[in-house]
């Protein structure tokens, strides 16, 4: 019985695998949490959907973040620093519409989807906006990573 018992406990050991492959080695990964209060001038374009806000603060992600009501209640945030490259002085990304372009390469990214809208066809890796949570409270989204 021993062997079938250690038999088992060396397949579970086996069969575990460890996936980074999703991992964007452009962009680090930093903790932060941010509460956006809707009733400010600053932000009352997130009281309507389909209208992003830049979010700019020291703190807020790498390069800040874009944040976007998507739906009645709910509310989409990703990162500002282009996520095809290191950051450097082109990188943080500006809105156009209710999409944002990276100046320094002009890829395209959907906010609605954070998805690369223009990416080419070369064989290259390319990888879409870094997401971060957000959860409404009142007229209070926090967004956090």
């Amino acid at each position: 019985m021993k062997p079938f018992f250690g038999l088992v406990l060396l397949l579970l050991f086996i069969s575990c695998e460890k996936n980074t492959s999703n991992r964007n080695p452009f962009l680090q990964e930093v903790s932060f949490r941010f509460d956006l209060n809707l009733n400010l001038p600053l932000y009352n374009g997130l009281n309507n959907i389909g209208n992003p806000v830049y979010v700019g603060n020291n703190g807020v992600g790498t390069r800040g973040a874009f944040v976007m009501r998507t739906g009645i209640d709910t509310f989409l945030a990703f990162e500002a620093s282009c996520p095809n490259h290191t950051p450097n002085n082109c990188s943080t990304m500006t809105i156009q519409g209710q999409n944002v372009i990276c100046s320094c390469e002009d890829f395209e990214y959907s906010l609605f989807t954070g998805g690369q809208l223009n990416r080419p066809d070369d064989g290259n890796r390319y990888y879409d906006l870094l997401f971060y949570r957000t959860i409404q409270s009142g007229n209070t989204v926090t967004v956090s990573n």
